[in-house]
């Protein structure tokens, strides 16, 4: 009997599978691989299982799971990382050294080789951008027999299609096609269709010497988004969070401290010590200085990182015990359409989902998530069709359907939303070039999605 570990993630999608393969080393992933091919049986590669998409999560055949690839080397600027090395342990080892690793998806959980396959990002995005901006290499084996480095700046050896990319800070939906790119760019955010990934190098900066960081308490939802308008563009600012008013509600019952006054928060944190500017910055946007929680040290900041987790994990614990799935967004669109998208949303779910919805997330990057908290199969079923009716709007502010979960098994569908049909048939030519079979990931952003 398969461990029902295997079949499942964060967002509680089940799948199925014929057997799982924890593999030891890179011999024993190339020896299923090869026998995947032989007997043409579809492959499934796993982690965490702390993803929201179901792409970890197999629909027949087998899994590969790399939770035992836990190489971990410190070096002066990098790191060399197995794919089943938690984003945790790559934070307390660099952490050792005085580095930190820039990219911070919000669960600290989830191991590299995941977040390297959905190009994860998360609140520090907002001034470092990406997994892919801070991979130096990979160790890949393809479904073609082949295993190898691949290094930043190797040229990929066939011609590449130009494909158009939406005028977003954040994207992950599809494969990222341009003429002249490189391997690395094209796996990452790859979902795991194209190669696993064996080992990494990833790039390590210096911790900053001063940080201040801060949750901030508005009493209107106005306050706080004319705050992002005017903090936006502070070079110091490396995360720029927000949460509604009915998050708070539900924060509130973990955190009953959360001023009752308040009806928004920003979470923020900027490199540097300039606190007499943004007690001016605060006094200017209205927040309720008084009433907000303020930190210059690590302990104290890792106090906020668990406030903002605290909001996806009462989610998840919400739908799971109401026996629904997660029913969230990952949609982001240009900056400056950020305000039209966030009316909308909020237009739509006070209509069809009242007292039934949050949204918080990466209003910095104009990135937000969109949550909806079903009681009933009805309201499931009306939540599934506002994910697609999101998208869809999404994509006509020129957004994207997709900017750092990925799409996986439960949400393929939404990718023809965004690219026509011709567009996907580039990203398959590219897929089968290197798995023939299309057994890698199958079902994987090619899917008819299960939402």
């Amino acid at each position: 009997m398969v461990d029902a570990r295997y079949l499942t993630d964060a967002s509680d999608f089940k799948g199925w599978a014929d057997r799982v393969i924890v593999a030891h080393d890179e011999a024993e992933v190339m020896e299923a691989l090869r026998e995947a091919v032989k007997t043409e049986t579809p492959v499934t590669i796993a982690g965490a299982h702390t993803g929201l998409t179901g792409s970890a999560v197999p629909q027949g055949g087998w899994v590969i799971s790399l939770e035992k690839f836990k190489k971990l080397e410190i070096e002066k600027g990098f790191a060399r990382v197995g794919p089943g090395v938690s984003l945790l342990e790559l934070r307390d080892a660099a952490a050792k050294t005085g580095q930190f690793y820039a990219p911070d998806p919000t669960e600290i959980t989830a191991s590299m080789g995941g977040t390297i396959a959905t190009n994860a990002s998360g609140s520090r995005s907002f001034m470092y951008g990406s997994t892919r901006r801070h991979v130096r290499a990979l160790r890949v084996a393809t479904m073609d027999g082949n295993v190898r480095w691949y290094r930043r700046g190797e040229a990929i050896d066939f011609d590449v299609p130009k494909l158009r990319i939406p005028d977003v800070r954040k994207t992950t939906a599809g494969y990222r096609l341009a003429p002249g790119m490189d391997w690395v760019d094209l796996f990452c955010g790859a979902e795991g269709t194209l190669g696993v990934v064996l080992e990494a190098e990833v790039a390590l900066l210096p911790i900053p010497k001063d940080i201040f960081a801060g949750v901030i308490f508005f009493a209107s939802d106005e306050d706080a988004l004319n705050a992002v308008v005017a903090w936006r563009s502070v070079s110091e600012l490396r995360m720029l969070e927000y949460a509604d008013c009915y998050a708070l509600e539900m924060l509130r019952t973990r955190y009953p401290e959360i001023p009752k006054q308040a009806k928004a928060v920003l979470l923020m944190e900027a490199e540097g010590d300039d606190v007499e500017g943004w007690e001016k910055r605060l006094t200017e946007a209205r927040a309720l200085v008084d009433a907000s929680w303020f930190a210059v040290e690590a302990k104290d900041r890792e106090r906020f990182r668990a406030f903002r987790h605290a909001m996806p994990e009462l989610i998840i614990d919400t739908m799971r015990k109401r026996g629904f799935l997660n029913m969230g967004t990952d949609y982001a669109v240009p900056v400056a359409r950020e305000r039209e998208m966030l009316a909308y949303y909020r237009e739509r779910l006070e209509k069809e989902m009242p007292d039934g919805f949050m949204i918080y997330g990466h209003i910095g990057d104009a990135h937000l998530h969109v949550n909806m908290l079903p009681k009933t199969e009805e309201q499931a079923k009306k939540s599934a069709e506002l994910v697609k009716e999101f998208a869809a709007h999404a994509v006509e502010l020129g957004g994207t359907v997709s900017a750092e979960h990925g799409l996986g098994r439960r949400k393929a569908g939404l990718l023809k939303l965004q690219y026509s049909e011709d567009e996907i048939e580039m990203m398959r030519a590219v897929k089968r070039r290197l798995d023939p079979g299309m057994l890698l990931g199958r079902g994987t952003l090619f899917g008819e999605g299960a939402l």
